[in-house]
């Protein structure tokens, strides 16, 4: 049977970081920016897409490269922020499409970078409508005490974790999965982008 598509934007960020603290007059900022678009009315991945940014005020550290795989020649040849907000608006309908994240730091930081370097915020407002905290969600519908890292979420549900941890654009991929799996269980509103009132998460999250 046709469907109308119901379509959601899972979006996984890595940022500049380091061991310790940030060198002086650095900061972190986002550095790549993994998109999946899960069709949720056809209990599907549609595409996978990975648009790598150009860092304004801070360099890729040797740590961060260890997590991520980026290197700072990688990341120079990236798009800036604001080309990248754009991207998001004009290939992946940012504004109008609802999108969802493993926790609240990649829509925060979203909202710092924005702020900082007077881009247009590329989703819809009000931000925390147009968001979904998938990993809140998921801790709800498994009836769990705490809140687990995207890859102890998948061991929970089962699931592989396919490709590289700390890539965005296969922790996006990865992320997907978790939400077909919510969709399949029930937990997952299609058509409805609105986050239940969950506590949010102000920082990255450990393990995510």
């Amino acid at each position: 049977m046709d469907h109308e598509p119901a379509l959601l934007n899972v979006i996984d960020v890595e940022a500049t970081c380091w061991e310790g603290q940030p060198p002086p007059g650095e900061t972190g900022e986002i550095i790549e920016i993994g998109l999946t678009v899960v069709d949720l009315a056809a209990r599907r991945r549609v595409s996978r897409h990975r648009i790598v940014v150009r860092p304004a005020r801070s360099r890729v550290s040797d740590f961060c490269t260890e997590l991520t795989g980026l290197t700072q020649a990688e990341v120079v040849g990236g798009v800036s922020f604001a080309e990248a907000c754009q991207m998001l608006v004009e290939e992946y309908d940012a504004r109008e499409r609802p999108w969802a994240s493993w926790g609240d730091y990649d829509r925060h930081q979203f909202e710092r970078q924005c702020r900082a370097g007077s881009v247009p915020y590329p989703f819809g407002r009000p931000a925390q409508a147009a968001h979904t905290n998938a990993k809140a969600v998921f801790t709800e519908a498994y009836g769990l005490r705490k809140r687990p890292g995207m890859a102890g979420a998948l061991r929970i549900a089962g699931l592989p974790l396919e490709g590289r941890h700390h890539s965005g654009e296969d922790d996006a991929w990865n992320i997907a999965a978790l939400v077909l799996d919510l969709a399949e269980r029930g937990a997952w509103a299609v058509g409805s982008s609105a986050t239940p009132p969950y506590a949010s998460e102000a920082g990255r999250p450990t393990g995510n």
